[in-house]
């Protein structure tokens, strides 16, 4: 060996001591498309895992439902094929029921209500719960904002306008429900054939956050929204459980803490960003219609309609009287 190539080799090898282990990089599933409250929660949540662990641990976002419908990426999570997932808490419901209650309409009725709830003993009961029943560990939370209505057949403020327009809905039971309360028939649909049969028209409107219906670009499809405030969009950040238990203590605290940075931070960014963003929808053309009578035909249908149905499911009439009594709220009614 000459010197040349003694010394080549002596540098290298100092190099690679002198660097840190290849870092582990998670792959971290997202239904929304760029500009979202999901995409700034991940982005959130990869800077703090790396600030973290010193650059031991990173993620990937993979947007627009690449890894899969977000139902189909709690499976995946699951049983272990996929990392991470971020997606709307009404697809964790199938999962496991309990967390149902904060997808019930009218529960949630302020952004402080939702983080109260999420950061809170009660969040804290449904994280345990999750686990136990879906096998994966909720590790943050994305505030998205009121879930309002989009169509592109008329502006709507009545239950009765409602009539004769076709929405599509998660496939979400109470969801449903919540819309057959109002008098039609929901389109139960996939989060990724949305766009497609809004531009189709093989259904006219859809239902999420401000922050989605530009982050999805739905303003190209819909012209029409109508502020009803039903339900407040919470999106866990989720963590396969195997591949959390197989973490050494120091990772697993690792990856909770930077889940709890990442949440503070959507917190933040929602306040920051909603009304900019109601601006530019309205800049591109929708026009936004708020509900007669501050909502009251459509809470007074929802809340005795819903909920009644679904106590047992969420495990009990208690369940969501722990959940208004935390906000300051009476129990729900007999």
């Amino acid at each position: 060996m000459t010197f040349t190539t003694r010394l080549l080799t002596g540098t290298a090898l100092a190099l690679t001591l002198a660097m840190p282990a290849m870092a582990k990089e998670y792959r971290i599933a997202v239904g929304d498309g760029a500009g979202g409250t999901q995409e700034a929660l991940g982005k959130a949540f990869v800077a703090a895992l790396e600030e973290k662990s010193g650059g031991a641990m990173t993620g990937k976002l993979f947007l627009n439902g690449q890894l899969g419908d977000e139902q189909d990426t709690v499976t995946a999570a699951a049983t272990g094929t996929l990392d991470f997932s971020i997606l709307a808490i009404n697809n964790i419901t199938p999962f496991s029921p309990s967390v149902g209650t904060l997808t019930l309409p009218y529960v949630i009725l302020s952004q402080e209500d939702a983080e109260k709830i999420t950061q809170g003993e009660v969040g804290q009961q449904m994280i345990d719960q999750t686990v136990e029943d879906a096998g994966v560990r909720i590790i943050g939370w994305a505030y998205s904002g009121f879930r309002v209505l989009t169509n592109s057949k008329k502006p709507i403020s009545t239950v009765a306008d409602l009539q004769g327009v076709v929405v599509r809905v998660p496939k979400n039971e109470i969801m449903i429900d919540t819309y057959k309360s109002w008098g039609i028939n929901p389109t139960p649909m996939a989060w990724g054939e949305t766009f497609a049969a809004l531009q189709q028209k093989v259904v006219d409107g859809q239902d999420n956050p401000y922050m989605t219906v530009n982050a999805m670009k739905f303003y190209e499809v819909q012209n029409h929204i109508t502020d009803l405030r039903y339900l407040f969009s919470i999106e866990p950040l989720i963590v396969s459980e195997a591949l959390f238990e197989g973490l050494s203590e120091e990772e697993q605290q690792q990856v909770l803490e930077a889940g709890k940075e990442a949440t503070a931070f959507s917190a933040q960014f929602l306040r920051d960003q909603e009304g900019k963003i109601r601006e530019e929808l309205v800049g591109r053309g929708m026009e936004i219609t708020a509900p007669a009578d501050d909502e009251k035909e459509f809470i007074d249908l929802a809340t005795t309609q819903v909920w009644p149905k679904y106590y047992d499911q969420i495990g009990g009439k208690e369940v969501l009287d722990q959940v208004l009594t935390s906000l300051g709220r009476e129990p729900a009614a007999e």
